[in-house]
């Protein structure tokens, strides 16, 4: 007597087979929501979920002295961009970070 084996199950059909059916009651309508969190409220959040991330490409001497100095300074790499930024804003005239972050975003 020779024995079959069994058919393979895939994941999709165990998961339907375990998945309760849905029912309705008539008249019932089926309405989707969106379960994504809602995007977190100006001024709050970390600066990671409120920010807007940008890369810049630096030369490695470039890259390297820019940590040494963060360094000599125990400051970090990412303070000293916005200061030069700051230092750019100012010599074009512009509003400085704290004057743009103390109004109202656009």
């Amino acid at each position: 007597m020779v024995m079959s084996r069994p058919p393979k199950l895939s994941l999709a059909s165990i998961v339907a087979e375990a998945t309760p059916k849905p029912t309705r009651s008539p008249g019932a309508e089926i309405v989707s929501l969106d379960r994504a969190a809602p995007p977190p409220a100006a001024g709050t959040g970390t600066l990671k979920q409120r920010a807007k991330q940008m890369s810049v490409y630096l030369e490695p001497p470039v890259y390297d002295q820019l940590r040494d100095l963060a360094f000599a300074e125990r400051a970090k790499m990412h303070g000293l961009m916005l200061e030069a930024l700051d230092l750019l804003f100012k010599q074009r005239g512009a509003r400085s970070i704290e004057q743009i972050l103390g109004e109202r975003p656009r």
